[in-house]
């Protein structure tokens, strides 16, 4: 174990430039002849444009471009269309609809793009932009997915007059069917899962340039922009222009502040910005104002599922079903039809539950499109079962650690396939939970809960259990490379794409474990299509646990080709050299070389064992054959002010067992940030529409992200379980906080309420929510 290796509390090499202000963010690239757009959105949420005049802003100083949709014909940009599709129920269809790069006959949401401007400044283009005379017929809304489907409501888009987008189910429903009509109890749940903004803190922007010599004459489009995903964005965009990946290069700025899901996308603003730079041989550079990110930036969440549960006698589980209607907004976004689906792979958390069934009715709406959000699905199933445990255990007259504890999938019965076809790793879920129980001092609440009482507070302890797959898995794949410099430094190409986590140092940590080079040797290298031609991105958890893989597999190569030339160097047989610290040593003998050395000699053919190849760089790929596997407990405690109605999370207490650490100062600081953002989504943030579309929570005035006095002291405790899914143990940990903070509170919260007749609470529990519940 060296000191800047693997498990290491490596301080990350990103803070220095981060906390002094010199890190690179979209919005710092300034080329010489930058001209700046801006895009008028649509004020209402249903509208057929009958008019729309331009020659007022094109009259502006300083504007240099004003396009329409009129102005895209013979363009050959395309709508932005979907990157997944789902495999719908037998018998239905899927309805896509793709996203006008700019609306033509009519709008569909609130932040519908019209028009784009293009001038020597974000004034002019501004100015220019409300100069835009645009005459809006209002034709009917429809918000929520209730409204929507409702046989009365308006139809969004020809050819679907119910507004469906499409039907999806999983599991068996005959064995469901059969285990309910056989329960000794039944126990249903309605919840709902509110949509989220995604308020990231960099807002969304692009540069584009163009250069018509380009891509052997026929013109290379570039786009740095804040993504997570660069190779499939450089292909999604080659499919909107309507041209070949290879005249399209993307490129990551140095830094991205924060992703969430929301920045893997294509939006309209890129093309268009690629465009304007191709039609006015300049840069174009597009950042969105927070405003804008309201009604621009896809939305997450926004799922209602009808959950039951069926029990025999004795409290366990025999099957569960649910029914979800998921809110896809006004088009069909670009992982758009991920999220409704996806979670429901572990429709049985950690819990042994013979028979499931799910379906999914996913619907238009005239409002924002949703597309993924931190555990894309994951967290949505996460709560509705953690929800749906707590209320089986107040309806079944069991305690709620009892019933938990019954169902939970036992040590000896792993490796563990569950019904919808996942093989999970070894795992002990009760440990955990009774690790958490201890930690938080769950046995202690009622005495803590009379102090309350005395206060004139209400206190309640909730909790949830919680497992995710991660790590890649399902055939997805990651490459790195390794190339080393003239004076023994490595630079590190990975497929995978930072967006505020840390791979920088992450990644010169797994290569200081495998090759010994210090930091100032290592370079890490991200986000550049034409340098790095293959690659996935980041999400899922899979950066560290895939991109990681794939770089543990390329240095292991470089260990190997180096033992080979050390032992010709050293006449010794290859299976006789060691290697550690950088460097290759003869078992039980003093002769050595360094990593540099064998360098050196890998350059030089007369050096080289005979068939050898000169060089150490080399790439690998890692393509996992099953997913990982990481789980927890989260257990949160709340006092709630029955005057105010407001809430307070007095205690909060998570065990994880995420493999093993590469590094536990960034491992505890995505659980935090991802716990901050599960309460946010729990107590806080409340993305509201009017009936006729109008976004009444349109700012941080109206929309509320918690602050730090509103957020716990984390006591998060790791647990290590190697995961044997990836050569270096490591199973990911992205989403966990987001997936299991939401049920702890809310569990927390009805459980502080219960005394006043409350058995359950829909996210958010804002103050006014919660004082209504309590007086009526």
């Amino acid at each position: 174990m060296t000191q800047f290796g693997i498990s290491q509390p490596v301080r990350r090499r990103e803070d220095d430039r981060l906390l002094t202000g010199t890190g690179r963010f979209i919005d710092d690239f300034t080329p010489a002849g930058l001209a700046h757009g801006f895009a008028l959105r649509a004020p209402v949420a249903g509208a057929r444009i009958v008019g729309l005049d331009v020659d007022a802003a094109r009259a502006v100083p300083g504007v240099l471009l004003v396009l329409t949709a009129a102005d895209l014909s013979g363009s050959g940009i395309r709508p932005i269309a979907a990157m997944a599709k789902p495999t719908v129920r037998a018998g239905t269809e899927y309805r896509e609809h793709a996203q006008p790069v700019l609306a033509g006959d009519i709008v569909q949401y609130v932040g519908d793009s019209v028009a784009f401007v293009v001038a020597e400044s974000i004034e002019a283009a501004r100015d220019a932009a409300e100069l835009i005379a645009v005459d809006y017929e209002p034709i009917a809304a429809a918000t929520g997915c209730a409204a929507s489907a409702d046989a009365a409501a308006p139809v969004l888009h020809a050819g679907a007059p119910d507004n469906l987008s499409f039907q999806w189910e999983s599991g068996d429903r005959a064995a469901v069917e059969a285990a309910f009509e056989a329960a000794a109890d039944v126990v249903r749940l309605d919840v709902l899962n509110n949509r989220v903004v995604l308020s990231a803190v960099e807002t969304r922007g692009c540069l584009a340039e163009y250069d018509p010599a380009g891509a052997e004459g026929a013109g290379k489009y570039t786009l740095t922009v804040a993504s997570q995903m660069p190779n499939p964005m450089r292909n999604q965009l080659a499919t909107c222009l309507d041209i070949e990946p290879s005249r399209v290069r993307v490129v990551i700025p140095g830094d991205v502040g924060g992703g969430f899901g929301g920045k893997n996308s294509l939006y309209p603003e890129y093309p268009l910005c690629l465009l304007a730079a191709e039609r006015l041989g300049r840069p174009v550079k597009w950042v969105g104002e927070r405003a804008d990110a309201f009604i621009t930036d896809f939305h997450g969440r926004d799922n209602a599922m009808q959950a039951a549960m069926a029990f025999d006698a004795e409290g366990h589980i025999l099957a569960i079903r649910v029914h979800s209607y998921a809110d896809m907004g006004a088009y069909t976004a670009s992982r758009g039809t991920v999220s409704p689906v996806n979670g429901f792979i572990m429709l049985s958390n950690t819990y042994r539950i013979p028979a499931m069934y799910a379906e999914v009715t996913a619907v238009h709406t005239s409002t924002v499109p949703t597309d993924p959000y931190r555990g894309a699905g994951r967290p949505e199933v996460t709560y509705t079962i953690e929800r749906l445990m707590d209320y089986a255990a107040l309806k079944l007259g069991i305690d709620r650690v009892e019933l938990r504890r019954r169902n939970l999938i036992p040590p000896e019965a792993f490796p563990y396939r569950t019904p919808t076809g996942l093989n999970y790793d070894a795992s002990d879920f009760a440990a955990v939970m009774d690790a958490a129980l201890e930690r938080s001092g769950w046995a202690d609440i009622e005495a803590r809960r009379r102090e309350a009482a005395t206060r004139g507070r209400l206190r309640g302890i909730g909790m949830s259990n919680y497992i995710e797959r991660c790590g890649g898995g399902g055939g997805l794949s990651e490459g790195a490379r390794l190339e080393f410099d003239e004076d023994g430094g490595v630079t590190v190409y990975s497929g995978s794409q930072a967006n505020g986590q840390g791979h920088e140092t992450a990644f010169s940590q797994i290569v200081n474990e495998y090759l010994g080079l210090p930091f100032e040797k290592i370079r890490v290298v991200e986000g550049d299509t034409d340098r790095i031609e293959t690659g996935t991105g980041t999400g899922g958890s899979w950066s560290i646990p895939m991109g990681g893989g794939a770089i543990a597999l390329a240095a292991d190569k470089v260990v190997e080709k180096g033992k080979r030339i050390a032992g010709h160097l050293l006449e010794a047989a290859p299976a006789d050299i060691e290697f550690s610290e950088a460097t290759f040593r003869v078992a039980g003998t003093d002769l050595s070389l360094s990593l540099q050395r064998v360098l050196l000699a890998s350059r030089d053919p007369a050096q080289l064992p005979y068939g050898e190849s000169p060089g150490l760089d080399e790439a690998a790929t890692f393509k996992p054959d099953n997913y990982t596997y990481p789980y927890g407990c989260h257990i949160a405690e709340v006092e709630v002010d029955p005057d105010t109605g407001e809430v307070e999370i007095v205690n909060y207490v998570c065990v994880h067992d995420f493999g093993r650490a590469l590094n536990p100062m960034l491992l505890a600081g995505q659980v935090h940030g991802g716990v901050a953002q599960g309460i946010g989504q729990a107590l806080y943030e409340h993305t509201v529409y009017a009936d006729d579309g109008q976004l009444l929570s349109g700012s941080f005035m109206d929309y509320c992200l918690p602050r730090a006095d509103q957020l716990p002291d984390f006591d998060f405790v790791p647990r290590e379980t190697p995961s044997p899914q990836n050569p270096m143990g490591v199973k990911g940990c992205g989403e966990a906080g987001a997936a299991g903070s939401p049920p702890a509170v809310i569990n927390a919260l009805v459980d502080a309420l219960r005394s006043r007749g409350v058995e359950h609470f829909d996210m958010p529990a804002t103050p006014e929510r919660v004082w209504r519940a309590l007086h009526g």
